[in-house]
């Protein structure tokens, strides 16, 4: 970093101007909540999203790390629990456990729907909280999340978000570049749960979501967020399943995770080893997604 630079946060680079400017912000707006004050401070520097929202989460968590270090004096934080918010507890929905078993070609129409900012989306929370094995997690970031169900029930969830910004694997298979990297994460969503519910019995069901849901991701995405996704990722704990739903949706396997996580302080493995696997919603993602930075 240059003299000038204060600190870098996700590829931003903040200078001692940008940081009296928000210390005067904080010390002229008393009173405001952080989320206030992230909106100001988005407003000000006019830090958008390609839909036009104000990156609200990602300021915030900016504010923090200034806070955390020394740097800027937050208002305490006004959401009082202990957990992390995207942890935070969801209202469970009861949904009868009505037994489905049948053939993928006598299973009748299929209804697969988006529901971010629908009033399904607690469904699909409170579906994957109770049944998933990780539950649901409450991303950061630019998200969507899918309902389907068949004869008038749920069957199966689906949740994307926005993608990690470094896989080692994933980089490699698309072969960009640090700075093409920075530029295009975006247009990568990463699958972060995949249920099918556990009394749903249905052969071949899974990868045939797999290939409906894909060919519809990019238009969803661009209908919320105004801009498409080419290459979609997930993980697949090998301590758990085999992933074979994935391989006969023709995924990719990319290679493994390190066992490390994110921003992890050493290189000492602290959890499973994950298959990554991927998947082009364009034939030319490469292209794409290696376009000028």
């Amino acid at each position: 970093m240059d003299a000038d630079t204060v600190l870098r946060y996700r590829g931003r680079s903040l200078t001692t101007g940008e940081v009296a400017f928000l210390r005067e912000l904080v010390a002229g707006s008393p009173g405001a909540s952080r989320r206030a004050l992230s909106l100001k401070v988005c407003e000000a520097w006019n830090w958008t999203q390609q839909n036009g929202s104000p990156c609200d989460a990602l300021c915030r968590g900016l504010m923090l790390k200034l806070h955390r270090e020394g740097h800027l004096d937050l208002p305490s934080a006004r959401w009082g629990s202990k957990q992390p918010r995207r942890h935070a507890v969801v209202a469970l929905v009861d949904v009868p456990a009505t037994p489905l078993a049948a053939r993928l070609a006598d299973l009748g129409p299929l209804d697969i729907r988006q529901v971010r900012r629908t009033p399904d989306e607690a469904l699909v929370k409170s579906l994957v909280q109770q049944h998933h094995y990780l539950g649901y997690a409450h991303p950061v970031g630019e998200h969507l999340k899918y309902l389907v169900s068949a004869r008038g029930q749920p069957v199966a969830c689906f949740c994307w978000s926005s993608s990690a910004r470094h896989l080692g694997p994933r980089d490699r298979h698309i072969g960009w570049t640090k700075e093409q990297r920075k530029a295009n994460v975006r247009f990568v969503a990463y699958q972060s749960r995949f249920l099918i519910l556990p009394w749903v019995q249905v052969p071949h069901l899974a990868s045939h979501l797999l290939g409906a849901i894909s060919r519809r991701l990019s238009d969803d995405w661009q209908r919320v967020y105004a801009h498409p996704i080419y290459f979609t990722e997930t993980y697949v704990d090998t301590a758990r399943f085999r992933g074979t739903c994935y391989r006969a949706a023709n995924w990719s396997f990319l290679g493994m995770t390190t066992g490390r996580g994110k921003d992890a302080p050493t290189k000492t493995p602290t959890r499973s080893f994950k298959q990554l696997l991927g998947y082009p919603l364009v034939k030319d993602f490469r292209k794409r997604l290696c376009a000028g930075a």
